[in-house]
């Protein structure tokens, strides 16, 4: 369950009477969204407040009323999909700062310069997003505004989400631990062996994870790595 020191109210007001639950602030608003979370990890307490901040509990004479159930973990699922979610100013402030990293570090896994086929560095695209005035939702997932930011920092630098493909080469000594490797940033899409022994495969990654994705391979094979990058 989440930190009850950690928590916001969510909220709804029915038959004149107000329900209160205590709830992680992302958690609760990727719940009311639909996403396949357990209604345990959400909530703080398995209790209905009416006034959360007092600890005062709801009755189960009103939620009966309002809800048909007494059950605390049905009466917070229609309390999360139907009331709202309170948060600070600057709990608001705190959520859109770590949701822009977010956006930010996700942007570079994905996307690459065009013109040059390299992906950007995280420093880049937040300026580009701070000269464009993108506002990041804190209560909206990553995925949601990932294009619509890539979107709008187009006015600033050349930037595309795209994938590329690296033909590889490998000394028959590492490639079976490349294996692994390769398949954490991405689709080997094709491979074979060479007389010598050595491996080369076509592997499909993000075009932003090219840097990182040579680096580890590099460290792997001790150098002894050929790549070439072929779209």
């Amino acid at each position: 369950m989440v930190n009850v020191d950690e928590a916001v109210i969510a909220r709804l007001e029915s038959y004149g009477e107000r329900f209160e639950i205590l709830v992680d602030a992302e958690l609760a608003a990727d719940y009311k969204r639909g996403e396949d979370i357990a209604i345990e990890d959400v909530i703080a307490v398995e209790e209905v407040f009416k006034d959360a901040h007092k600890a005062d509990k709801a009755s189960e004479e009103t939620m009966m009323k309002a809800f048909e159930t007494t059950d605390a973990l049905e009466v917070a699922d229609k309390i999360l999909h139907k009331g709202t979610i309170q948060i600070t100013a600057q709990q608001k402030r705190q959520m859109q700062e770590e949701k822009t990293k977010q956006v930010i570090n996700q942007i570079a896994r994905e996307a690459i310069n065009p013109q040059t086929k390299l992906p950007h560095p995280p420093k880049r695209i937040q300026k580009a997003m701070e000269e464009a005035k993108v506002h990041i939702d804190p209560m909206k997932t990553v995925e949601e505004q990932i294009q619509p930011t890539v979107k709008a920092i187009l006015t600033k630098i050349p930037i595309r989400i795209e994938k590329v493909q690296v033909a590889i080469k490998i000394p028959g000594t590492y490639a079976g631990k490349a294996y692994s490797t390769i398949n954490q940033y991405g689709k080997l899409q094709k491979e074979e062996w060479e007389s010598d022994g050595s491996w080369i495969g076509i592997v499909e990654i993000p075009g932003g994870l090219q840097d990182e994705f040579f680096t580890a391979l590099s460290g792997l094979t001790h150098g002894e790595v050929e790549s070439k990058l072929i779209k």
